[in-house]
């Protein structure tokens, strides 16, 4: 089977994500007050336990998933992670050992597991008649899965699915020839159910189930019934298609569902429509009923597929994920993946993340403006929409109740106005720009917002200095437009700048493009000079015009620097 064939298939069917609690009994939705769930697409089980404990428990996400930790086929591409090839903890991520200690890490970081889960399919080979090896080092043939299962546990129809208009076809046909299990056969069931369990016994929190469309809801009901923890938290990717026989309403007596919607229209609305029209988004717009849906900007499936947001976005992405964060509709997942340009390209490095923003890996999770919004929807939690105002266009401001704000200006000019919030008279800190704001006795503030920048105010953030030290040093911000494959760095006469070497160039974040950022440290009242460059895929590199750039670092605090990329 051809791989861009799996691959477009899998676009399909793959995506969702969240968790649970683990012991006592978890509850039927995302628990407590933190119901944001960081995806760390790919990331090895290492690279996991490392984000849980530096960012994600520091920045509030209550959940990370990880992706499908079993034995699977060998290849580079990242589809292979769903075909499975047995139920060992045997993959590229990592082995059993490095999954228990994920685990543990992450839960003494506050932050429980979820994870992604492939249980309606078996690897498809190519060639059926062929014998191969996975990653743990399993023999296996299409159908024949030595200790695990045989055709007999496969189902009848052993044709590619061909109708989404038809339920039997959807749920007994083959996905994208991948050797589909028979979920009604108590043997499958019982086999599944005791890769799940093993999972638990390692303390995952909950589950992602892939492919749940695929799946009749009953099956996966009786799959559940069997765990040791039949409470835990699943999360279920059953994608919405007009007029398809499989509604992913059906699948809300098992635990949440994925709400695809919400994202396709996020991007409509942010790149073609008006974010004045989000004032009611959500069930209003014919969704499922909010405490059962999982939302996202993107996920790995969608960002590949085109019909969603990515990265690639620029500002278009950064704001919707502040929005999402925001607003009080779904369980949120922060999808943090690695650039792409090929769309079967596996993930950089051997799945190894030494730093966020090298070897390719993107860390959405961390971004400030995502990561920051983190510990104002923990704030906000359970506090209704007030103080909604728009300027009928692209420019929008909401509350929730007296516990948080946020203003979203998404126009092409800076917004300045006086905003009516129902805080608490007082100081606060915009954790978008780490600015102070002070709100008065009315509950209004006044303040400006950049072209495509947000603003966010929350009760447990009135000070910038105890929630984001400042240390001396510089804030690179220049505009700069690029194509694909292209990134803007910083480089200088310093060794923290990488001393005029392109190759030790500094690389800037492209989150609120076209105006690329970068914060580095350099020692008080050191005068220093910098140009720009900008690098293709191939490592060529075209200098900015011009004359050297030069600063000073202040006595004390951080030179700010807003530049403009010289052609």
């Amino acid at each position: 089977m051809a791989r861009k064939t799996v691959a477009a298939a899998l676009a399909l069917v793959a995506g969702a994500a969240v968790a649970v609690t683990g012991t006592p009994a978890a509850q039927a939705a995302a628990p407590g007050v933190k119901d944001v769930t960081a995806v760390m697409f790919e990331w090895n089980f290492a690279s996991v336990a490392k984000a849980c404990t530096d960012q994600l428990g520091p920045a509030g996400y209550g959940f990370v998933q990880v992706s499908p930790p079993q034995e699977r086929v060998q290849g580079a591409a990242w589809w292979t992670a769903y075909q499975p090839v047995s139920y060992k903890i045997a993959g590229p991520l990592g082995d059993r050992t490095a999954f228990k200690n994920m685990v543990d890490t992450c839960h003494a970081a506050g932050v429980k597991v979820v994870a992604d889960s492939v249980i309606n399919h078996m690897a498809g080979p190519s060639d059926p008649n062929a014998t191969y090896t996975g990653t743990g080092g399993s023999s296996y043939s299409k159908y024949n899965y030595p200790g695990l299962y045989s055709g007999a546990d496969m189902d009848d129809c052993r044709a590619t699915i061909s109708t989404y208009q038809d339920k039997a076809n959807v749920q007994n046909c083959e996905l994208v020839n991948l050797a589909d299990l028979d979920t009604g056969e108590e043997y499958v069931r019982g086999r599944i159910a005791g890769y799940l369990n093993d999972l638990l016994s390692l303390g995952v929190d909950g589950f992602r189930i892939d492919a749940a469309k695929h799946m009749p809801a009953a099956d996966l009901a009786n799959i559940k019934s069997r765990l040791t923890n039949p409470s835990a938290y699943w999360k279920q990717e059953a994608i919405y298609g007009a007029g398809e026989a499989v509604s992913p309403s059906e699948y809300l007596g098992n635990g949440d569902v994925q709400e695809f919607r919400y994202a396709r229209d996020l991007k409509r609305v942010l790149q073609g429509e008006k974010l004045a029209y989000l004032k009611n988004f959500g069930e209003a717009w014919g969704y499922m009923p909010s405490g059962q849906s999982a939302v996202f900007v993107d996920n790995h499936d969608t960002e590949r597929g085109g019909d969603t947001l990515t990265y690639k976005n620029g500002a278009d992405y950064t704001l919707a994920s502040v929005f999402m964060l925001a607003w009080p509709y779904g369980s949120p997942d922060v999808h943090s993946g690695y650039e792409w340009t090929d769309k079967d390209a596996g993930a950089p490095n051997g799945h190894q993340v030494n730093a966020c923003y090298s070897n390719g890996w993107k860390c959405q999770h961390a971004w400030r403006e995502i990561a920051s919004m983190v510990a104002f929807r923990n704030t906000a939690r359970g506090q209704a929409v007030t103080d909604w105002w728009d300027n009928g266009n692209n420019a929008i401001a909401f509350g929730r109740g007296a516990k948080a704000y946020v203003a979203i200006n998404h126009e092409g000019a800076a917004l300045t106005r006086t905003f009516q919030t129902s805080l608490p008279a007082g100081s606060y800190c915009d954790v978008q720009s780490n600015t102070a704001v002070s709100v008065n006795s009315s509950g209004q503030f006044t303040a400006t917002l950049g072209a495509n920048t947000a603003l966010a105010l929350h009760t447990g953030a009135t000070s910038c200095g105890t929630t984001q030290p400042v240390t001396a040093g510089a804030d690179f911000n220049v505009n700069a437009t690029t194509v694909t494959g292209q990134n803007i760095y910083v480089t200088g006469n310093r060794p923290e700048l990488g001393n005029w070497a392109p190759a030790a160039a500094l690389k800037l974040d492209p989150a609120a493009y076209p105006v690329w950022k970068l914060a580095v440290g350099l020692p008080a009242g050191t005068v220093f000079e910098y140009k720009y460059v900008r690098k293709d895929a191939a490592g060529n590199v075209t200098w900015e015009s011009g004359a050297n750039r030069t600063a000073t670092v202040p006595a004390s605090g951080r030179i700010v620097l807003n530049d403009t990329f010289r052609t």
